[in-house]
C-alpha cells in the first residue's frame, strides 16, 4: 500500500477502498479452505506423506474490477469499428498514455492481489500459532511481458496459469474434489501455460436455476467436507472433473502434491465482490 497509487486515476480514487479490503477474499469463485495435502515426493523439501494445508483463492477485489472496467470501456470507445460481438476484444496501444496507465495499474493490482493472499495466510497462521513449513503462491488471470523465441510478447493468461520449466502452480478442482500442486514443463506450444482450474460446466445463472442444495449437501457429506458458506452457483456439479482435466495436460505439468478440501468458506449467496 506504500507504492504509488497515483499511476492511474482509478487506482488513486479507489485506494481507500483497497485499504479496507486488504486481506479479504471476495465473492465469485474465491475461497479459503483447510484440507489435507499429500506430497508424492521430496522435491519441495518435505518428506512424502500427508500434511495439514490452507488453500486460498483471492484477487484484487473491487479496485481490480474498477481498473478492468475503466480501461476496457476506454478501449471499446477507441475502436468503434469493431462489430458488437467483438467489442470486448478492443485494445489500447502500449505507446499511448491510456495503455501505459492500464499496464501500470494492472501491475499494481497484481501486487495487491498477492498482498491479499499473503495477509490471509499470515493472519490465519498467526491466529492458530501454526508453523508454516511450505508456502506456494500462484499468480494467474494476469498478463506478463515474456520472450518466446525471438519475440517479446504480452501473454495474457485468462483461465490459465504460468507453467514454465520448473515453475510451481496450484490447479484447484471444486469444494469436494482435489486440487493439485504442479511443476511446469515449459511447453513452448502452450506459451508455457496450463489450465488454472477444472473449469465450469455451466453458467452461474443455469446453476441457480437447475441445481438444488439438498443434492449438493449429500455430496458434501459423502466426501467429508464441511461447508461454512457458498452460493449455489459454486457447488461441485458446476465444475468439470479435475482428474480428467489433469490427464489432458500431462504434457504441460507434473503433479507433485494433491490437496483434499475438508473445511470450505466462500462468500454467501448474493454477496457482491466489491462489498
Amino acid at each position: 500500500m506504500d507504492t504509488d497509487w497515483s499511476i492511474s486515476p482509478v487506482t488513486l480514487e479507489n485506494k481507500d477502498k483497497a485499504w479496507k479490503q486488504l486481506g479479504t477474499s471476495g465473492s465469485g469463485n474465491h475461497f479459503v479452505e483447510f484440507g489435507e495435502i499429500e506430497f508424492f515426493d521430496s522435491s519441495l523439501g518435505l518428506e512424502p506423506g500427508k500434511y495439514l494445508a490452507l488453500m486460498s483463492h483471492s484477487g484484487s477485489r473491487g479496485t481490480g474490477a474498477a481498473v478492468a472496467m475503466h480501461y476496457s470501456k476506454l478501449a471499446q470507445q477507441a475502436h468503434p469499428e469493431l462489430p458488437k460481438e467483438l467489442r470486448h476484444l478492443a485494445w489500447l496501444e502500449m505507446t499511448t498514455q491510456e495503455g501505459q496507465e492500464y499496464w501500470a495499474a494492472m501491475e499494481l493490482m497484481g501486487e495487491y492481489a498477492a498482498a491479499n493472499h499473503a495477509c490471509i495466510h499470515h493472519y490465519v497462521a498467526e491466529h492458530l500459532g501454526a508453523e508454516v513449513i511450505l508456502d506456494i503462491e500462484n499468480h494467474h488471470n494476469f498478463a506478463w511481458k515474456e520472450a518466446h523465441g525471438e519475440r517479446e510478447l504480452i501473454v495474457h493468461r485468462k483461465g490459465a496459469t504460468p507453467a514454465g520449466d520448473g515453475v510451481l502452480g496450484v490447479i484447484p478442482g471444486s469444494m469436494t474434489s482435489p486440487a493439485y500442486v504442479v511443476r511446469g514443463k515449459g511447453e513452448a506450444d502452450s506459451l508455457n501455460s496450463a489450465a488454472h482450474g477444472a473449469g465450469r460446466l455451466m453458467s452461474r445463472k443455469k446453476a441457480v436455476q437447475r441445481l438444488k442444495w439438498k443434492d449438493a449437501k449429500l455430496l458434501l457429506n459423502q466426501r467429508g467436507v464441511t461447508l461454512l458458506s457458498a452460493g449455489l452457483d459454486e457447488v461441485p456439479f458446476v465444475y468439470k472433473d479435475i482428474d480428467e482435466v489433469m490427464g489432458l495436460q500431462k504434457d504441460l505439468v507434473d503433479s507433485v502434491a494433491r490437496f483434499f478440501p475438508r473445511l470450505v468458506k466462500m462468500a454467501p449467496a448474493g454477496e457482491r465482490a466489491e462489498d
